[in-house]
């Protein structure tokens, strides 16, 4: 089965099945991952599904558009592989692919 792991900021891990075409919040989401609000619901208007990819995964994400870049700029624990996990959509080429979860959510 392929799958994503989410580590929560204490360690707490999270493997959750991949489903293509879902965005990477739904995953997590539809899994109680803790530490995923997703506040607004995938309209990138928030910043509460802010995850850090692994650097190895971080290309297969894709580009972050305007309105993601200005939802990032706000987040105190922003990371070079910063991302909000609603813009993510998911492919099987993710599979094994690891973010991590800030301590908090804006």
């Amino acid at each position: 089965m392929a799958s994503i792991k989410m580590i929560e900021h204490d360690g707490t891990e999270h493997e959750v099945a991949i489903e293509d075409g879902k965005s990477l919040m739904e995953l997590a989401t539809d899994n109680a991952v803790p530490g995923i609000d997703a506040d607004c619901g995938g309209d990138c208007a928030c910043g509460t599904c802010h995850v850090i990819v692994g650097d190895k995964w971080f290309p297969n994400t894709g580009v972050a558009n305007n309105d993601e870049q200005q939802m990032l700029d706000m987040t105190p624990e922003r990371a070079s592989t910063s991302r909000l996990a609603c813009q993510i959509k998911i492919t099987e080429a993710m599979d094994g692919m690891v973010v991590r979860l800030p301590e908090f959510q804006m």
